[in-house]
C-alpha cells in the first residue's frame, strides 16, 4: 500500500508542478478556449492541460518500475507499455484538437486508433457476465470489438462532462479511487498479488486528477482540453478492462460479482453516461449530428436551477461518490440490503441539494405573498 501511495503522490506532484509550464506554452501557441454560446466561462482560457497529466502518468510509471513490489507489474504485464503507447496516441490527437479544433470524425478515428493500440498490447475484455448463466468467454474477434467500443464510450463520456471548472478531473478522480478500492479488495479476497495493473492504473489516474484539480477548480486558470479528458477517459477504461483479466471475481462473487468490474465505471459515471445518451437522443430528434454542441447538458441545467458553478460541481461529485461507494460496498458486504438502504438515504439528500434553489425560491414567494 505504501508504494501505491508514493506512486499517487508522484503523479500528483509532477502534474501539479508541470501545469503552470503547460499553461504558458498553451498561451504562447494559441491553444485557447474562447467564449462560445455553450460555455460558462467568461474569458478565454488556455487548455492543453493533458500535457501535464501525461507527464504525471509517465513519471508515476517510471517511479513504480523502480519499486520492489510494483516493478513486477512492468516485468510481468503489458499494461504499462499499453498506457504509454495508447495514451500517447490519444494525447497527441487531443493536443492537436486543443490547438487546431479537429472535426469530430477525426477525433473519433484517433480514439479508435488509441483503443486499438491498447488491445494490440494484449489488454482486452476476456469475458462478459450473462445473467443466470455465469460468464461468456469472448473469442478474439468479439473481444477486440467490445474492448475498443468500451474504451471509446468511456472516453466520450468523460469528454462530455468536461463542461464546468474541475468537473471532469474531480469525477474521474473519484472514479479512480473507488476503482482502486474495488480492485484491491477483489485481489485480496481472491488471493491475488498486491501488485496488479488495475490498481496501478487506477492510482495513477487518481494522482494526475488530484494534481491538476487545484489549477482547474473554479475559477479555472487552465483547462485540461481534449488532450486531458480523452487521456483520463482512456486510462479509466483501461483499468476496468485490465481487471477482468487479472482477478477471478466470478469465483468470489458468484451471485453478482462478475458484474462489478464492468459495473463500476458505469455506476460512477452514471450521470455523464446518462448525459451522453440524452444528448445523442436530443440531437437526433432535432435532426442534428450527435456531436453537435448545445447548452442542455446536465451541468448546464444545474446552473439554470440557480446553483453556482462550484455548487453544481460539488453536487456532481456527490453523485459520483455515492454510486462508486455503493458498488464498492456491494463487493465488500455481498448483500445489497444495507447498501440499498443507505444509498437511498444519501440519494434523497442529493436530490434535496439539487432542488435547494427551487425550495428557497418557493419559500421567498410564500413570504412575499404574506
Amino acid at each position: 500500500m505504501r508504494e501505491y501511495l508514493i506512486t499517487l503522490l508522484v503523479a500528483a506532484a509532477v502534474t501539479y508542478m508541470s501545469t503552470p509550464i503547460v499553461r504558458r506554452v498553451a498561451v504562447k501557441i494559441g491553444a485557447m478556449t474562447g467564449v462560445r454560446d455553450r460555455d460558462v466561462h467568461s474569458i478565454p482560457t488556455p487548455r492543453l492541460g493533458g500535457a501535464a497529466m501525461f507527464a504525471g502518468m509517465a513519471a508515476a510509471l517510471l517511479v513504480a518500475s523502480r519499486m520492489p513490489t510494483l516493478q513486477v507489474v512492468h516485468q510481468r504485464f503489458s499494461e504499462p507499455r499499453a498506457l504509454l503507447l495508447g495514451g500517447g496516441v490519444v494525447f497527441v490527437i487531443g493536443a492537436l484538437d486543443d490547438r487546431f479544433n479537429l472535426d469530430a470524425v477525426t477525433k473519433l478515428a484517433g480514439q479508435i486508433l488509441a483503443a486499438s493500440v491498447i488491445v494490440l498490447q494484449g489488454v482486452q475484455l476476456l469475458w462478459l457476465p450473462i445473467p443466470g448463466s455465469g460468464t461468456l468467454i469472448l473469442g478474439q474477434q468479439w473481444s477486440v470489438i467490445l474492448t475498443v467500443t468500451f474504451i471509446v464510450v468511456v472516453i466520450n463520456a468523460v469528454n462530455f462532462i468536461d463542461g464546468l471548472d474541475g468537473l471532469a478531473a474531480g469525477v474521474v478522480g473519484i472514479a479512480a479511487l473507488a476503482f482502486f478500492a474495488l480492485s484491491y479488495h477483489l485481489s485480496v479476497t481472491s488471493h491475488q498479488p498486491y501488485a496488479l495493473p488495475p490498481m496501478l492504473i487506477a492510482i495513477i489516474v487518481a494522482g494526475i486528477c488530484i494534481g491538476f484539480l487545484p489549477h482547474n477548480f473554479h475559477p479555472a486558470r487552465v483547462f485540461m482540453g481534449d488532450s486531458g479528458a480523452m487521456l483520463i477517459g482512456l486510462l479509466l477504461a483501461a483499468s476496468t478492462v485490465s481487471l477482468t483479466g487479472q482477478v477471478d471475481v466470478v469465483t468470489q462473487y458468484q451471485q453478482y460479482g462478475a458484474f462489478l468490474p464492468l459495473l463500476l465505471p458505469f455506476a460512477i459515471l452514471l450521470v455523464p453516461f446518462a448525459d451522453l445518451v440524452l444528448a445523442v437522443a436530443r440531437r437526433a430528434k432535432a435532426g442534428r449530428a450527435p456531436w453537435s454542441p448545445d447548452k442542455q447538458h446536465l451541468h448546464h441545467r444545474l446552473l439554470e436551477l440557480g446553483h453556482s458553478q462550484r455548487r453544481a460541481v460539488l453536487i456532481m461529485y456527490f453523485w459520483s461518490a455515492l454510486f462508486g461507494a455503493g458498488v464498492v460496498a456491494l463487493s465488500v458486504t455481498k448483500g445489497p440490503l444495507v447498501v440499498v438502504s443507505l444509498g437511498g438515504a444519501l440519494a434523497a439528500v442529493a436530490l434535496l441539494l439539487v432542488n435547494m434553489p427551487r425550495l428557497r425560491a418557493a419559500r421567498r414567494a410564500r413570504h412575499g405573498e404574506v
